[in-house]
């Protein structure tokens, strides 16, 4: 079982959010079921570089914090359809504001982050 080392903090909603959003993939899953991608099959499609244990990990992160909702259709085989809740949906205007940050910033990042991972090597 997995053991916080460092005590739980939220204290301000950066706090809150770091909280709710940690996680390599979770902003890219809220954007891809906002795009219509419901189905898990879909979103690993989209987002081919995570497993699918991290996937449905985050996913069930969101879950519990409210942010999307799980569908579980009656047939067979199971059909599983995720959709964001309205409070998930009004995370949607900052994400995109924070892609569009990282769009106009492009080429700067991107040079700063290879210029790290070189000095590492």
């Amino acid at each position: 079982m997995y053991e916080r080392k460092i005590p739980l903090n939220l204290n301000c909603g950066l706090d809150l959010i770091g909280e709710v959003l940690y996680g390599k993939w979770k902003m890219r899953l809220l954007w891809f079921i906002n795009q219509g991608h419901k189905r898990p099959s879909e979103l690993q499609r989209k987002i081919p570089d995570a497993s699918r244990r991290v996937l449905t990990i985050q996913l069930k992160e969101l879950e519990d914090h409210e942010l999307i909702s799980k569908m579980i259709y009656p047939v067979v085989p199971p059909k599983v359809e995720y959709s964001l809740t309205d409070f998930g949906k009004t995370l949607i205007p900052v994400i995109a504001a924070i892609g569009g940050w990282g769009d106009e910033h492009e080429e700067r990042l991107r040079s700063l982050i290879l210029k790290r991972l070189d000095s590492k090597s």
